[in-house]
């Protein structure tokens, strides 16, 4: 008979004092160990991570990310490893039905679903938001290690990764504007970005992350040019360019109202992800622009059909669902007026 695992939570942190206990707690019914790898904090940082019992180590930051988090990896002992930020935590009500799952489960790298809020305020009662699935859960001394000196993932040897799905949300505020910019993170992320594109060899993704890094700061044209750059690297490399690419572009196209030359390349975009909703519904918002509306009326009641539940894709909450019936309803009052108009 199976026995229920046990489970390190894994983190870096340097000066997190205002997040680090929420975090912790939602955490602390779920993982028995705590893994803290600090890289400088100066703030009370250390003190909260003491009253969770956290096994603590202090690493001097060398700006690569995936060195810092591979340093907590080697002091877990947990059957299971979990990783977070401070900014995120668990979204969970009964921490033994999903050790239960685990217990059960074949795969040993799983995703879970993180939600992103985005806005200008943290306090604010209706957050927009992202949801994407990504790596966060994975068996311990499988080899199982973290790359890339910023936005870390995991790797492994891939004829031994296997993969599922666990439904165990995580909540990520670090979006939010008053925390980006309390914390600078863009002007570091960037820093750190560069230093990765000047290598010969780099992957397409730097650009794709430095063009988020300036729409993050409404640098619109500087983001369009490093989306464009990135779509361009995995081509050449004869890699189809991930989905959010062009989620990334056609949305900096609408938020700078270009959309004159958007359709034929939205449409392009679609032949490759034929499902992903977020298209469907930029695809609807310029037909939108241009007065077609039975045609854009199609794209969001396409929208509605999709619905938002699909892990492979980042999607904006509520194009498959109350923004597409939003839009929905703009282009069945303009087809009415038309209607009424031209039989009057």
């Amino acid at each position: 008979m199976k026995t229920i695992p046990m489970i390190t939570l894994c983190m870096i942190v340097k000066n997190e004092g205002a997040f680090l206990e929420k975090c912790l707690s939602s955490v602390q019914d779920f993982a028995e160990e705590i893994i803290i790898v600090d890289t400088g904090s100066t703030d009370n940082t250390i003190d909260i991570a003491k009253k969770f019992h956290s096994k603590i180590f202090h690493y001097p930051w060398d700006q690569h990310f995936a060195n810092a988090r591979n340093e907590g990896l080697a002091k877990a002992t947990g059957e299971w490893i979990l990783w977070l930020d401070a900014d995120e935590c668990l979204d969970i009500q009964n921490p033994e039905f999903y050790k239960e799952i685990l217990k059960n489960k074949q795969a040993n790298l799983l995703f879970l679903p993180i939600t992103n809020f985005i806005g200008e305020h943290l306090d604010a009662l209706n957050h927009d938001s992202y949801t994407h699935h990504q790596p966060r859960l994975f068996r311990n001394h499988q080899g199982i290690q973290f790359i890339n000196r910023i936005h870390e993932t995991l790797d492994g040897e891939p004829e031994k990764l296997t993969t599922d799905i666990i439904d165990m949300p995580i909540l990520h505020y670090g979006y939010i504007d008053e925390i980006t910019k309390a914390k600078n993170k863009s002007i570091r992320n960037k820093k750190i970005l560069k230093l990765e594109a000047k290598k010969e060899m780099h992957s397409p993704w730097v650009e794709y992350h430095l063009a988020s890094e300036h729409y993050r700061l409404k640098e619109y044209k500087l983001a369009l040019e490093y989306v464009n750059q990135s779509i361009f690297n995995f081509l050449l490399i004869g890699k189809k360019p991930p989905s959010v690419h062009y989620k990334l572009k056609y949305d900096i196209l609408i938020q700078t109202n270009s959309m004159n030359q958007a359709l034929p390349g939205i449409e392009k975009a679609l032949l490759l992800y034929p499902d992903y909703v977020d298209l469907h519904f930029y695809k609807g918002l310029i037909l939108l622009h241009q007065s077609d509306y039975q045609n854009a009326k199609t794209c969001f009641e396409k929208c509605l059909e999709l619905g938002e539940h699909h892990p492979d894709y980042l999607i904006l909450k509520g194009v498959g669902s109350f923004r597409a019936m939003h839009y929905k309803n703009i282009c069945s009052e303009k087809l009415k007026a038309t209607d009424d108009g031209e039989r009057s």
